[in-house]
């Protein structure tokens, strides 16, 4: 599919027209897309977060991607129903704040009143995942469903639910921080024992991988990549296993199985019909994780539970954030 397939590429705009804006606000670039009341893409423009120039300066470089947006898409400020952003780190969506952006170094930063003034357009935030997961339920993998969980093991392991058409949302902060579900946790320990994020992340199956190679447990791995867990993709992990690196697949299935654990434990507490897994780890071992993940958590269900839900692949890409929070800046504020 290109590029510009679903893009309205015609500038030439109705001044009747209205539209949606989202803004993806994370790793070392922002994106932000303007869409029409049909979510066709209409504009977009990317700028470098540099968080190290500061938290004011990053919020002036998040309107300025919001403008350059617009005037790609030829529409003008007035024409704004709504902005969506998806933000790293804890939000409270009541206050309008990134409550803390560790990788930007950014503590209380104040997104909503900063781009209203800017733009002069209503403003949503929502935890980045939170707006990938909505995309999901909106344009993806899990539409037509009635409650979703997505978990996005990376990192670290990110997840957010919607539940009824709705973003599951805390009181006070953003929820559905599934990384830090504790695994055995160990009576007197000072940080509570390992986390799911600890243990299954693709930061915690490189090191282990890396280990493997090392040992000459799998050599198709050590050849590719050496033991710098650097250097170990998600595309090089399952090209080790295709190549007959056994040790490599039995640390993914056991990624796999943990996982499962954290997804038994979400269903119990909400029940959802579809379960929506996305990531590097995932696009390149689909097989691994649909089937152990689900086979790991209705291993661990109550009887009524097991086989209530679907698990699947995350259908959209890179895109999933930006257009999850517009799309939930339309539910939000319509």
């Amino acid at each position: 599919m290109s590029k510009d397939q679903g893009k309205n590429t015609d500038n030439e705009h109705s001044p009747d027209l209205k539209v949606w804006v989202g803004l993806d606000l994370g790793g070392t670039k922002m994106l932000a897309k303007v869409f029409d009341e049909q979510f066709r893409e209409l504009g977009s423009a990317k700028k470098k977060t540099e968080g190290h120039r500061g938290m004011e300066a990053g919020l002036k470089r998040m309107a300025k991607a919001i403008e350059a947006a617009l005037k790609d898409a030829g529409v003008d400020k007035s024409q704004v129903h709504g902005i969506g952003v998806g933000c790293p780190g804890p939000v409270d969506a009541d206050k309008g704040i990134i409550v803390e952006a560790p990788n930007l170094g950014w503590k209380k930063a104040p997104v909503v009143k900063s781009l209203e003034k800017a733009i002069g357009a209503p403003v949503v935030i929502c935890n980045d995942v939170d707006s990938g997961v909505f995309a999901e339920y909106e344009f993806g993998a899990a539409k037509g469903a009635k409650s979703v969980v997505g978990i996005f093991p990376g990192t670290g392991i990110g997840g957010g639910a919607v539940i009824n058409g709705r973003l599951l949302q805390g009181a006070n902060l953003s929820c559905m921080e599934i990384g830090h579900i504790p695994l055995f946790p160990e009576t007197g320990s000072k940080d509570g024992g390992p986390t799911l994020e600890i243990a299954a992340s693709r930061l915690a199956i490189a090191a282990e991988a890396a280990q493997a190679a090392y040992r000459g447990q799998a050599p198709h791995l050590l050849e590719a990549c050496g033991t710098d867990i650097s250097n170990i993709t998600s595309g090089k992990l399952a090209a080790a296993i295709e190549a007959g690196d056994q040790a490599i697949e039995d640390i993914m299935k056991k990624a796999a199985n943990l996982l499962g654990a954290g997804v038994a434990t979400v269903v119990h507490l909400l029940a959802p019909d579809m379960i929506v897994l996305g990531g590097g780890l995932v696009e390149a071992m689909p097989d691994i994780y649909l089937k152990g993940v689900k086979d790991s958590a209705n291993a661990r269900l109550l009887g009524p539970y097991r086989n209530t839900f679907k698990v699947v692949a995350a259908e959209l890409e890179d895109d999933a954030g930006v257009k999850g929070a517009a799309a939930w800046a339309r539910r939000a504020l319509t």
